[in-house]
């Protein structure tokens, strides 16, 4: 079988282009004992691969040039001579970036039998959806009496936060960069919504949007936002840093808040998280989310682009802003 690839073909500077990307096609061996056949189906792209095109120590491997990249993706085994997935089985994985490929099946898992788009194990109660849980759940220790602030909240992660922390009794703000997105967030049911892009001074818009203060600033952006809502925090605030993307295609450091003693005098606690170190929470999770989502209490939105040699332009329109919600790859 022919399995189309994307393979990065240069590392990129700033801004990723098309340049740096490019297809290719590979002839797939037969299959030995013990092995399957996926053909995918969905694939993510997701802000953090930026971090992977950089030759760089991180806490994943940089992709490597003229390689076949990898994410998160959906699959249906096709061909199969393990009996643990058997033909017509749908998996998630982590070989996305490649439109079919051969596994012993120990990087495969089974989806669970619930009434749910198979492509919401990429999204909602995928990854992102994790990540929104443990953000607020486990980092910041919610409260039902917090105030919450979300950047990037019309994104995969912060669609799901504004969610969980209403659903937990939360007031929640939100921050986007359209009238479109501040519209979509509205439908979630949150409390406020600033366009970031139409206001000139952010500080002040927040403290509008939050009279009594912020108790947790839910970090997807950082830049001028981290700085407003260390202004607008309250004492004993909370900040799950979750990502920082307004500085992933920077060519040079880029200077931090002027305002960070507000850690100290505010006695803020600021962590860093990534989501693979919480896996151990994923059954937990799961089970909350798929009741949530049968129930309609939470909402799926995904931004999809049709087709394996689409990919590398909906990973490039992340940064532009060209996703509401989930950022899919349908193959």
């Amino acid at each position: 079988m022919i399995s189309s690839q994307i393979h990065l073909a240069s590392r990129p500077v700033g801004m990723p282009t098309l340049a740096n990307f490019k297809q290719v096609e590979v002839t797939l061996p037969a299959l030995k004992a013990g092995e399957v056949l996926v053909k995918n189906t969905w694939m993510s792209v997701d802000p953090y691969m930026r971090g992977r095109m950089m030759d760089r120590d991180s806490y994943i491997p940089p992709f490597q040039i003229d390689a076949v990249m990898d994410g998160g993706a959906i699959g249906e085994v096709i061909e199969s001579l393990n009996p643990q997935f058997p033909v017509g089985s749908k998996v998630s994985h982590i070989s996305g970036w490649r439109s079919a490929f051969i596994s012993d099946g120990q990087d495969l898992t089974l989806l669970p039998a619930v009434n749910i788009p198979e492509q919401y194990f990429l999204g909602v109660i995928g990854m992102p959806g994790l990540t929104a849980w443990v953000g607020l759940m486990q980092i910041a220790k919610l409260k039902p009496t917090d105030t919450v602030f979300v950047s990037a909240a019309s994104g995969a992660v912060g669609m799901v936060v504004c969610q969980i922390a209403k659903l937990n009794g939360c007031k929640v703000i939100a921050s986007v960069g359209s009238d479109e997105k501040a519209e979509l967030v509205q439908s979630l049911g949150v409390d406020a919504v600033i366009n970031y892009k139409k206001v000139t001074d952010l500080t002040q818009a927040l403290r509008d949007a939050a009279p009594n203060g912020i108790d947790v600033y839910f970090e997807n952006v950082g830049g001028a936002h981290l700085e407003a809502a260390l202004n607008v925090l309250n004492e004993y605030g909370r900040i799950p840093v979750c990502g920082m993307i307004a500085d992933y295609n920077a060519q040079a450091p880029v200077s931090g808040p002027s305002n960070l003693l507000a850690i100290n005098t505010k006695k803020l606690t600021m962590q860093g998280f990534i989501v693979m170190d919480y896996f151990d929470q994923f059954e937990e999770f799961i089970a909350q989310m798929a009741q949530w989502l049968q129930a309609g209490k939470v909402k799926s939105q995904e931004t999809v682009y049709q087709g394996l040699d689409q990919a590398a332009e909906a990973f490039i329109g992340l940064f532009e802003g060209k996703n509401k919600g989930k950022m899919l790859v349908k193959l």
